[in-house]
């Protein structure tokens, strides 16, 4: 977006956050044609992917990179100038981003940790948000990045749970909502990650050359660096995120929540442990059960981070159970398996089966260009967002507190003091979530 226009459309200010941004302005496009000027935050991994999807759509251009790791940061930005020509702006202060006028829209690709801050001070900042799965840390970020994107309605948060964008998985949800299952009484969701060697277990060190690590850390608790907990590790710990629960369970029991038309849970009942890995190489389970109690119906979650082969030989999915068959869908497609008709000694009805239909990931980033260009609904808003982050958390807190707990969604809280405490992270006294 050229700057007279940009000067054109600006709001007013808008107050700045609770953790101190420049005042801001709000970024808003007209035209189909004109084009987003991005910014990345974290850029190793998953955030990589997504700024490489947005790269690859018409007038995008990535204005400015940031990360804490001075040699990922130099390398990305090499990157994305051998591809597009240009040079971005780099910095390890993601703040910088924020009050950079050129950028309007951010992608936030860091450790889940950071994204309950930093997606709120880019909305308070004027800016659009493509935020990294799950939304939120905990059941209290949840809410407070949903008022915050309420707050600001003129600007667009698209979640990446890019299944929501995947045609097949709707078409799946269908099926269950026909009733031509019958009646489904149980719903699993899994993931098995096929790690088939386990961590071990690292004494802490020196932080790596050229990494800020007290910015890694950020709003989580002072500790001394470890490889264990740094870059794509940071998963198995609960200062920075929830495990597999979290990293898959978005994804996944999204949907055995979407086709069953069902929000939160009665009550969650826990399992698992650390049964591969060695004592102290990670912190989250590598072996996890949840069974939710709905009032019509079950849904179970299970994970591990060694084996490889879950229900139906499918190393993820979901599946719906009926008394007449049961459909499974992973993001390869779906099938539909009929149970026999014992009355009549034949199949309810025939089997079927349908592949995926394309790339969810590159229509998710599309869906949200359109909607900052032309307005309308995300595909997977903040509010979807924060149910299955919500629902996900809630299988982490039954597992640590060990015993089944139940859910008040009157008072928005547990019957469990226990469960209660853990609705929400100890931020460390540098940092706090921004106020709505």
């Amino acid at each position: 977006m050229n700057t007279n226009r940009r000067n054109f459309i600006k709001n007013t200010a808008i107050a700045t956050a609770a953790v101190g941004v420049a005042p801001a302005v709000l970024n808003a496009c007209a035209s189909p044609a004109e084009k987003i000027t991005v910014a990345l935050i974290g850029c190793r991994s998953m955030g990589w992917s997504d700024l490489d999807t947005f790269l690859k759509q018409e007038n995008v251009e990535c204005a400015a990179l940031c990360d804490v790791d001075s040699n990922i940061l130099e390398k990305r930005a090499a990157d994305v100038e051998k591809r597009t020509g240009i040079r971005p702006q780099t910095t390890g202060d993601f703040r910088k981003i924020l009050e950079n006028p050129d950028v309007d829209a951010v992608i936030i690709g860091t450790p889940d940790h950071w994204h309950a801050i930093m997606m709120m001070m880019a909305l308070e900042a004027g800016k659009h948000v493509y935020v990294e799965k799950p939304m939120g840390h905990s059941i209290e970020e949840c809410n407070a990045m949903v008022a915050m994107a309420k707050k600001h309605p003129k600007l667009k948060v698209q979640v990446n749970m890019w299944q929501r964008s995947s045609k097949h998985w709707f078409e799946a949800s269908d099926i269950v909502k026909s009733g031509e299952l019958g009646k489904v009484g149980l719903v699993k969701a899994w993931i098995y990650k096929g790690y088939n060697t386990p961590y071990p277990s690292l004494p802490d060190g020196d932080v790596p050359k050229g990494v800020d690590y007290d910015m890694w850390l950020g709003p989580a608790p002072k500790r001394p660096f470890n490889p264990n907990r740094f870059h794509y590790n940071f998963r198995w710990w609960w200062d920075y995120a929830g495990g597999a629960m979290t990293d898959w369970g978005v994804h996944l029991l999204d949907f055995g929540l979407y086709a069953m038309d069902a929000k939160m849970p009665l009550s969650i009942s826990p399992g698992g442990g650390i049964y591969y890995h060695e004592p102290g190489a990670i912190e989250t389970p590598d072996i996890e059960q949840a069974i939710y109690e709905y009032p019509n119906h079950t849904m179970m979650w299970e994970c591990g981070l060694n084996p490889s082969i879950g229900p139906y030989g499918r190393g993820h999915g979901v599946a719906f159970i009926g008394h007449k068959g049961t459909l499974v869908v992973d993001r390869s497609g779906w099938e539909i398996i009929p149970e026999t008709n014992r009355k009549e000694k034949v199949p309810f009805f025939e089997a079927k089966k349908q592949q995926h239909y394309g790339d969810g990931m590159t229509e998710h980033v599309q869906n949200f260009l359109k909607c900052i260009r032309e307005g309308g609904e995300v595909n997977c808003p903040v509010e979807i967002g924060a149910l299955t982050a919500i629902v996900s958390e809630m299988g982490n807190i039954a597992y640590r507190t060990g015993k089944r707990i139940h859910w008040n969604d009157n008072s928005k809280s547990f019957a469990e003091d226990e469960a209660n405490k853990l609705m929400k992270v100890n931020y460390n006294e540098n940092w706090k979530l921004p106020r709505v």
